[in-house]
């Protein structure tokens, strides 16, 4: 059986500030992604199986990618935790606003490697991560890919 592509894109808000940044993205600001998710497979052959003849249900692939990426990264705001961002995020946080604090510059590059671990963790086992693209703003992207890797 021939080994089969299938994506899915997801939308999502997320603020950010690169710290140490020489440019105006040291400011606090936000982003319009859009994160197109690519796994590959085999599709299903047994025709007992309700889903029969797909690689992954879409709805399945996107509960996955909602749980792990979209419900906690839409509409909150992304900091280095080992940055003097700390204090900005915390006083945001005691305020309200949702914050996540990673251990990494959140740039579209390091973001996007985060997103493929979380993603191929919560595979089933006869499906792959193929790629991922992180489209930041309408001409600038990051892409994943497994072969890379």
């Amino acid at each position: 059986m021939s080994k089969i592509r299938i994506t899915k894109q997801f939308d999502f808000e997320t603020g950010h500030a690169l710290y140490g940044y020489d440019g105006k993205c040291k400011n606090v600001h936000g982003h319009s992604y859009k994160l197109s998710v690519t796994v590959i497979g085999t599709p299903i052959t047994d025709t007992n199986n309700v889903k029969f003849g797909m690689v992954i249900d879409f709805g399945d692939l996107k509960k996955i990618v909602n749980e792990e990426i979209v419900d906690k990264f839409d509409h909150a705001t992304v900091f280095n935790k080992n940055t003097p961002h700390v204090e900005l995020a915390q006083e945001l946080a005691t305020r309200g606003h949702n914050v996540i604090l990673v251990d990494y510059q959140p740039t579209s590059e390091m973001m996007i490697i985060d997103f493929a671990e979380k993603i191929k963790s919560k595979l089933p086992e006869n499906i792959k991560l193929h790629s991922l693209k992180l489209q930041e703003t309408g001409t600038s992207h990051a892409e994943w890919f497994a072969s890379d890797n």
